[in-house]
């Protein structure tokens, strides 16, 4: 394994774990949504990467290849789509509360 494979490797594990760690500590959706899709998808893009590298330095398989770097386009197409539909409901269900807190304190 060469030394840019195992570097690749370190460094999108190094994102994965840092957007893990934003997943459980970050306090409010958004700021929890922009951790794991911004970094995960990094490091996932990186593992692909390290992984494209070394298939391509031994055995030359282009369709394996291709493969991962699909299998990473459709991580991020699932992030994006994730993250839009969790952020949306977020905002919905924070609208729905104040609308909710409002009518209870005029009414009283």
């Amino acid at each position: 394994m060469s030394v840019v494979v195992i570097v690749l490797l370190v460094v999108g594990m190094g994102f994965m774990v840092a957007g893990t760690l934003g997943l459980l500590r970050f306090p409010d959706l958004p700021t929890r949504l922009h951790a794991v899709a911004k970094a995960d998808n990094l490091g996932l893009g990186l593992i692909a990467l390290a992984l494209i590298v070394q298939v391509l330095s031994t055995e030359w398989a282009w369709g394996t290849a291709l493969k991962l770097a699909l299998i990473w386009l459709l991580a991020l197409v699932g992030t994006a789509v994730n993250g839009h539909l969790l952020a949306r409901r977020g905002t919905d269900q924070r609208h729905t509360d104040q609308l909710e807190d409002d009518g209870s304190e005029g009414g009283s």
